[in-house]
């Protein structure tokens, strides 16, 4: 059976894509289409804040998007020295907040701990933050999108932790996206399964699958990564199949296998 999963692949340097492989091993064929592309934004900004790790608490990070615009600021040589120089060393004395393993593993190749990453979504992370935090501490800063949820900002102010978001890239549909699913839809016919991955893959790609599916779209299974792009789904209509009980190729692959079984009928029609 066929699912298509709505990301992009994973870096090719880093083996093979581990949604394709999860999903192989319950005899799942999967396919990436590529949702989003990403301008990075207030680079100089984030370097300027990441350079004085003594005004903050922490770091939260919610998205791997964000780490991306710390490695970019670190492709330059004199950033790159004063981070592995000192700055690094400074911030591991503080906690690196995460969510989800993909944003762990990012936060690990720039030399920090991350914690919380078990977490898996704003929500629960928020709650493990104000159990670690105590109110009217240092301001933690939090690196995000120009599309953020405000859940995290929301709880946090309530227990009075401090938090300064800096928008560090905004969020835009990919430009071959359009393309990319005609082209699937025509190649590879409906899927058994279609995954998302966030609110704002709902956005942009579930008008094109609802066209393209016609009459058809009842047989597909929709399935989420979390609860904020199942809510999203929800909200624009879709009944859920399921959602991964953590964001992880793993959790994901094993409930889109549950939810393709077929189900038995209950009793005589």
């Amino acid at each position: 059976m066929k699912v298509l999963l709505l990301k992009d692949p994973k870096d090719k340097d880093s083996g093979p894509d581990p949604y394709i492989k999860e999903l192989g091993s319950y005899s799942l064929e999967a396919t990436l289409i590529p949702v989003l592309s990403f301008d990075f934004t207030s680079l100089e900004s984030l370097f300027g804040k990441l350079s004085h790790p003594e005004c903050y608490g922490g770091l939260v990070f919610t998205s791997p998007r964000a780490l991306e615009a710390i490695k970019i600021c670190l492709k330059e040589k004199s950033k790159k020295e004063a981070w592995s120089n000192s700055l690094k060393q400074m911030w591991n004395i503080k906690p690196t907040y995460v969510v989800g393993k993909a944003t762990a593993s990012l936060v690990e190749e720039i030399g920090l701990v991350p914690q919380g990453e078990k977490a898996g979504n704003a929500e629960k992370l928020a709650e493990y933050i104000c159990s670690r935090e105590k109110p009217n501490s240092s301001a933690l800063l939090f690196p995000c999108g120009a599309l953020k949820r405000e859940v995290l900002p929301t709880v946090l102010r309530e227990k009075g932790i401090p938090l300064e978001s800096l928008t560090v890239y905004q969020t835009a549909q990919h430009p071959d996206l359009q393309e990319s699913l005609s082209s699937y839809f025509s190649q590879q016919g409906i899927p058994a399964s279609v995954v998302f991955f966030s609110p704002s893959g709902v956005k942009f790609c579930l008008q094109h699958i609802q066209k393209l599916s016609g009459d058809l779209i009842n047989q597909i299974k929709f399935a989420a990564i979390g609860p904020s792009t199942a809510e999203a789904l929800r909200g624009a209509g879709v009944a859920v199949s399921c959602t991964a009980g953590s964001p992880t190729a793993q959790d994901l692959a094993a409930a889109i296998h549950t939810a393709l079984q077929p189900h038995p009928c209950s009793g005589p029609q």
